[in-house]
């Protein structure tokens, strides 16, 4: 550590605030914030604490900055701001340059409602942003239904209509608008239907439907009941787009529902935006990792940023875990533990799942290699396993009543199926169903091999099986002193249920995730290769026994009908010519007299 470096960690001061480290070229390195600066800087400094990663990054600091701010929040704030706009070295990336739309509502007489991805700072409103754009599309065609807003850029001065200046478009003869250019509408009726407009676009429908209740009312009451019945059309039309919300329950009210998941190299923060128990928004970012960071701090910051894209201004925050910080006065933060706030927060985890899912198929198609990086480093994670199980092999024993019973093993080399080192094993010492004994002769024979040959050893074996099954296969490896050179699990079939070596309590991963399901294809694969081999063992084993009883029917004739029939219906469904060709004539028609009596 340089006496620069020192004296700056000596004077920083304990309040909260954003520091910012630098290299010997004046280059950026990392912005973070911290409640007390000088308690969060030094712990940078404390040697064997921090990731490798983290340990490069430090050595690479030589001089530091740092800003107080009055609060966490504060903090929070000025951290987001400064990471998108000086993109440290070794920082959180936010993967969304994307411009998505807005519906905008012109600052203007007789105001526009329209969508644009140009947001600028003319009094107008804006409500977004949009990821779907087939979303915000649907949500202006049901507005241009229910409310005749005009479409057209025309200047509605009190003069240009007063003078009549402007005439009726088509818009106003296919009753899509009342044409206000023209005088036919008052500015009042077109601001009333505005108003309504405005907060359906907000998700607030109770007040829109309310008010047009009223108004079908008055109509029926004054007779005028195809007015009545068009208003009713409205309020049917508006229910329905309403009942196509995700809707939570209105006891819920408004709040932002976010959650994270991650993997080694990004996590994936959803943001769920409810408006009285309605899910009016939906939005999925992917934070690129640069070090070991953990879910709370990418969550950290995707709340700043993702409340400040969207504008959101709900005072409760519905989070998966417990978060410390401090997002300013007011914000509550809670961790729903049942009823409709849980589902909220179950139902942002799905999406944040999905989002992962998304990325890595669309990853495996278009960079095969970082694909199949990602879903290595996610097994090692998920299996708490020290390496990337990059060589994996998997037994499954196949067998009925005891009779030709035989093993199989499969392997996968970076999570596909490698064919050429699949293995058979016809079961020598083992008489009888004994699962357990089974697997401890294929397991020694396999190793015991492996390890005289100075062969490349697998980084993760898998038994299918329970308990019992894997105590066995551990045994053995035990006993060829490679216990804890593999890594070994079993996989119980009912519950998919994960067993290690010594412990009792098994791992169950989500049933959607990518490390499982490629143990369950490696369970199934083995399971396949297995049960085809012992299938074609019985069915020579019965061909054979059935062959060996004819007299003179010889070992060498045996074999050349196994080898040219494969079964022993399609001997007997032989002609007489095609058995001659194989074995002659006379032992044709004896095979033929034989095989009537069977």
């Amino acid at each position: 550590m340089s006496p620069h470096i020192e004296l700056i960690l000596k004077t920083l001061p304990e309040d909260p605030g954003v520091y910012r480290y630098f290299d010997s070229e004046g280059k950026i390195l990392y912005v973070g914030k911290a409640k007390n600066l000088k308690k969060r800087v030094l712990s940078y400094f404390v040697s064997n604490v921090q990731s490798p990663k983290t340990r490069v990054m430090v050595s690479k600091i030589a001089d530091i900055k740092f800003i107080v701010v009055q609060s966490e929040a504060d903090a929070l704030l000025l951290e987001n701001n400064l990471i998108k706009t000086l993109r440290p070295r070794y920082n959180i990336m936010l993967k969304d340059d994307k411009t998505y739309p807005w519906i905008c509502i012109k600052n203007e007489r007789f105001p526009r409602i329209f969508l644009t991805r140009n947001k600028t700072s003319d009094g107008s409103e804006y409500f977004g942003p949009y990821p779907s754009v087939s979303t915000a599309h649907v949500l202006l065609d049901m507005l241009r239904e229910l409310f005749p807003i005009r479409t057209c850029k025309a200047d509605l001065s009190e003069k240009n209509i007063s003078e009549g200046r402007i005439k009726p478009c088509l818009e106003y003869h296919i009753k899509r608008c009342a044409a206000p250019c023209a005088g036919y509408q008052s500015e009042e009726e077109y601001m009333k239907n505005l108003a309504m407009a405005r907060e359906i676009i907000k998700g607030q429908f109770a007040g829109t439907l309310a008010s047009l209740r009223r108004e079908m009312t008055a109509y029926a009451r004054s007779m005028a009941f195809e007015k009545a019945q068009k208003v009713k059309e409205k309020i049917e039309h508006l229910e329905k787009y309403q009942a196509h919300s995700t809707v939570a329950s209105t006891s819920v009210g408004n709040v932002d529902v976010f959650s994270i998941v991650s993997d080694a190299e990004a996590g994936y923060a959803n943001y769920l935006g409810v408006v009285r128990g309605a899910v009016v928004q939906s939005y999925t970012m992917e934070m690129k990792k640069r070090m070991d960071e953990t879910d709370a701090e990418l969550l950290a910051l995707a709340i700043v940023e993702i409340r400040g894209m969207f504008s959101s201004a709900a005072k409760e925050i519905l989070l998966p875990f417990p978060l410390d910080i401090d997002l300013g006065t007011g914000i509550k933060l809670t961790v729903p533990k049942k009823s409709e706030k849980r589902h909220l927060v179950e139902l942002s985890e799905k999406n944040a799942r999905l989002a992962r899912l998304d990325r890595m198929n669309k990853e495996r198609i278009t960079d095969p290699e970082a694909h199949t990086n990602r879903l290595m480093q996610m097994m090692k994670t998920d299996l708490h396993l020290p390496v990337e199980p990059r060589h994996i092999e998997c037994f499954d024993n196949s067998n009925i009543q005891g009779t030709n019973p035989v093993s199989s093993c499969v392997v996968f080399k970076n999570g596909k199926p490698s064919k050429k080192d699949y293995r058979h094993f016809i079961v020598k010492t083992v008489e009888g169903p004994d699962d357990f004994a089974t697997m401890q002769e294929v397991v020694y024979r396999r190793y015991k091999r492996l390890k005289d040959e100075n062969a490349p050893l697998p980084d993760l074996i898998i038994v299918d099986g329970g308990k019992g099954q894997l105590s066995a296969a551990y045994r053995i490896l035990s006993e060829l002193g490679l216990a804890g050179k593999i890594n070994i699990i079993g996989i119980a079939k009912r519950l998919e249920e994960l067993f290690y070596p010594d412990d009792p309590v098994p791992l169950y991963l989500d049933k959607r995730s990518p490390t499982l399901r490629v143990i369950q294809q490696l369970r199934d694969e083995a399971h396949r290769f297995g049960i085809t081999h012992h299938r074609d063992r019985r069915s020579k084993s019965a061909l054979v026994s059935a062959l060996d009883g004819i007299k003179g029917i010889g070992e060498k004739s045996r074999d050349a009908l196994l080898q040219h029939f494969g079964s022993l219906e399609k001997i007997k469904r032989a002609g007489e010519d095609e058995l001659a060709a194989v074995v002659g004539r006379s032992k044709a028609e004896v095979l033929i007299c034989a095989l009537k009596e069977m």
